[in-house]
């Protein structure tokens, strides 16, 4: 194996499959840190506005899986609304069930709920445009980070994702051998699962060192390029969001 890329061998896909990993990676990182200290709902509005016409012009989700994609976020944020609306001082607006709902605990809890929406929306589109193996690759290649870390995070990123086909395997068994009350399956197919999870990873552990994971230098086959495209990226992303913060 060599670490070289095969001649004629070219990125493929859409805008935001074709960027380096690590460079996402950053720039997720600086748009989660950033919505950290902030608080004004125009802003945050702004940029999942933005956030989300990138995610529909730059991946192959489309508009109903990143709808769907958006579910477990939109709770989220419903649950902060409602928690800061009746835990935050000030002049109440309206009693509901004996808690006063005040004004500045809406607009912290809607600022949040936008912050989770935001970080939702990008979080998404990376994951749907960046391969687990790509991602390795790169995090080794250009963000210098261990063997021993970058392929654990892949085994882990496989592991989730044949954890719903295992657990509809172990319902289907349980359904074989004859129904019994529906919360008691459940919590044993819960168990089933995570017991399944653990011993799954100790092989995976195993198998890693018995490999010599970490213990020299690796080389590897179809490496992720860093282009100056990637840089063109990252500058036009953190240029508009950088307006979008200064203008909006």
């Amino acid at each position: 194996m060599t670490d070289t890329q095969p001649t004629g061998t070219q990125p493929t896909g859409t805008l935001l499959e074709r960027r380096n990993p690590t460079v996402k990676v950053a720039l997720l990182c600086a748009v989660s840190l950033t919505t950290l200290f902030l608080f004004d709902l125009s802003v945050l509005a702004w940029l999942w506005g933005l956030g989300v016409v990138g995610a529909l012009a730059t991946t192959r989700l489309g508009a109903r899986r990143l709808v769907l994609a958006h579910a477990p976020f939109v709770a989220f944020g419903v649950g902060l609304v409602a928690v800061n609306a009746v835990t935050r001082p000030g002049p109440a607006l309206v009693t509901v069930l004996g808690m006063d709902v005040t004004r500045a605990g809406l607009a912290v809890g809607a600022a949040l709920a936008l912050r989770a929406l935001l970080i939702g929306v990008v979080t998404v589109a990376f994951l749907a445009s960046t391969p687990p193996r790509e991602l390795m690759v790169s995090l080794t290649r250009h963000a210098r980070l261990s063997p021993r870390y970058a392929y654990a995070l892949l085994a882990a990123h496989r592991m989730l994702t044949a954890m719903p086909r295992r657990w509809a395997t172990i319902r289907a068994a349980q359904a074989v051998r004859g129904s019994g009350p529906a919360l008691p399956e459940a919590g044993r197919a819960v168990v089933t699962l995570l017991v399944g999870a653990i011993r799954g990873a100790e092989r995976t552990a195993l198998a890693l060192e018995s490999r010599g994971l970490g213990s020299g230098p690796r080389s590897v086959w179809h490496v992720v390029p860093l282009t100056w495209a990637d840089g063109v990226f990252a500058v036009v992303v953190t240029g508009v969001a950088g307006a979008v913060l200064a203008f909006a």
